[in-house]
Parts: structure tokens; C-alpha cells; sequence
């Protein structure tokens, strides 16, 4: 396979478009097993009725393993925001919705985000009782096996011409508690500077879903502590502030 036309490079990973879909190449800070892992939870995932690209083949092109799936022609919801930003609500209105979707799903052979959080917490440079404190929220809260993204943002979900909402990079998707998916995407808005859409999107999420804020906000400190591993530098003090074992007022 000869690819030619890049369209962005992301985190290690270089995005082509070819005449049969979407071309997702992975560097060497990758592992083959993460790279076939994201691959079988996109798999899992297109057994829903959910709009998502269909992965084709996974192959090796020029020695790296590359995912080959549907190419999606469209424009992010995120793009949509930044250009008409008096239609925020209704753009917002309409994440919310496409998430609660997503979480009422079941993809029972997926990982479980419990056993992923509770690994990335002992992994975390954080003292002793910080962990333990954490370890033990965490076990207290209901085990769910709702479908969870891992990473829903609106730059994650694509509007085709005729209207359609598909969504995109499952790498992260697991089985769980959807607030914990809620809590990821509320500090995701919060980690780019974008405190009033955080708050206005977790007060939408709740009242659509009659869920309790303070539920949400349980999750907030364990979420938090479970991408510290995986932080940017610039991140890590943010979300440090997070990690609060003291319950919300």
C-alpha cells in the first residue's frame, strides 16, 4: 500500500485518506498490542447499531502496523461550534444526546473501565493514601456495563452532509459506569480552558438523563487520577487539583 495523502499527524499517528477509506499509522511509541486492541474494541463496537467507520483490515505498511477502516466525509462537531458559536446549545444538545446513546448500549466483551481505572491509579505517582483513598471510592461505586467511549468529545463525532452523526476512535472504549464517561468529558472541555462549556454540558447530560450532579462529580477525582499516567506535562498539576478524596459540597 502507497500512502500519499496525509491528513494531519496526532499523537504519534499519521492520517491518510486513499481511494478505499481511511489509513490510521501507528509510530514506534505504540505497541502491537494496543494497536490490535483498538482495533478488535472498534470491532466489537460495529456490532451495535451505532454509526462508527468499519475497520477493512489492519496491515504493515513500510513496518508499521496501520488500522484501514471507512473514511467518514464530514465536519466535526467542534468545527461546528467554533463557527456558529450562537448555535452552542443546540450543538451541545445534540453531543449529549449522541452520548446518551452511546451509553445505552451493552458490548459485554469489551475491557472492563473498572479494572482499567484501578490499574492506572496504582500506577499513578501519587502517595500512598491518595491510592488507597482512591482504590476504595472506586470499588464502593455500583458496577455498570454500559458502553463507554473513553474519549467523547465533540471533535470525535463527524456530521456528513446529509446530517448524519457518526463517531469515531473507540481506542479507548470499555464497559462501565456512564457517569465516568460523563466525568471524562467534563474534564476533557475543562483541560482546554473551556470551563462554562464543562458546566454547561454536565448540567444538560444530568437533566436529560435525570442523573444527580453529585453522582457525576463522585467520579471526577477517580477519573482524574486515572489519566495522570497518560498526562501531558502541563496537564498533570490541572488534574492533580482533581484528585480530591474529600466528597463534593
Amino acid at each position: 500500500m502507497t500512502l500519499k495523502n496525509l491528513i494531519k499527524t496526532h499523537l504519534g499517528k499519521e492520517l491518510f485518506k486513499t481511494e478505499d477509506g481511511f489509513v490510521k499509522v501507528f509510530g514506534d511509541t505504540y505497541t502491537k498490542a494496543g494497536i490490535l486492541n483498538e482495533a478488535l474494541n472498534q470491532a466489537r463496537v460495529e456490532e451495535t447499531d451505532l454509526n462508527i467507520p468499519k475497520i477493512k483490515a489492519i496491515e504493515v505498511v513500510d513496518g508499521k502496523w496501520s488500522i484501514v477502516m471507512d473514511y467518514i466525509e464530514g465536519t466535526t462537531l467542534s468545527e461546528l461550534m467554533r463557527a456558529n458559536p450562537d448555535k452552542e446549545d443546540e450543538y451541545l444538545g445534540l453531543f449529549v444526546d449522541l452520548q446518551r446513546t452511546v451509553l445505552s448500549k451493552r458490548v459485554p466483551m469489551l475491557n472492563k473501565l473498572k479494572d482499567k481505572m484501578q490499574g492506572r491509579i496504582s500506577e499513578a505517582k501519587l502517595d500512598a493514601t491518595t491510592r488507597y483513598d482512591l482504590h476504595t471510592r472506586l470499588d464502593s461505586l455500583p458496577k455498570h456495563f454500559n458502553l463507554c467511549h473513553g474519549d467523547f468529545h465533540p471533535s470525535n463525532v463527524i456530521i456528513t452532509a446529509d446530517g448524519t452523526p457518526y463517531i469515531i476512535d473507540w481506542a479507548h472504549a470499555t464497559q462501565g459506569n456512564a457517569s465516568a464517561d460523563v466525568a471524562t468529558t467534563y474534564l476533557m472541555f475543562y483541560l482546554e480552558g473551556k470551563e462554562q462549556l464543562a458546566e454547561k454540558y454536565l448540567s444538560m447530560y444530568c437533566l436529560r438523563s435525570d442523573t444527580a450532579k453529585q453522582y457525576v462529580q463522585k467520579w471526577i477525582p477517580i477519573v482524574a487520577a486515572s489519566r495522570l499516567t497518560k498526562a501531558k506535562q502541563e496537564e498533570d498539576e490541572f488534574l492533580r487539583k482533581w484528585i480530591d478524596v474529600v466528597d463534593y459540597e
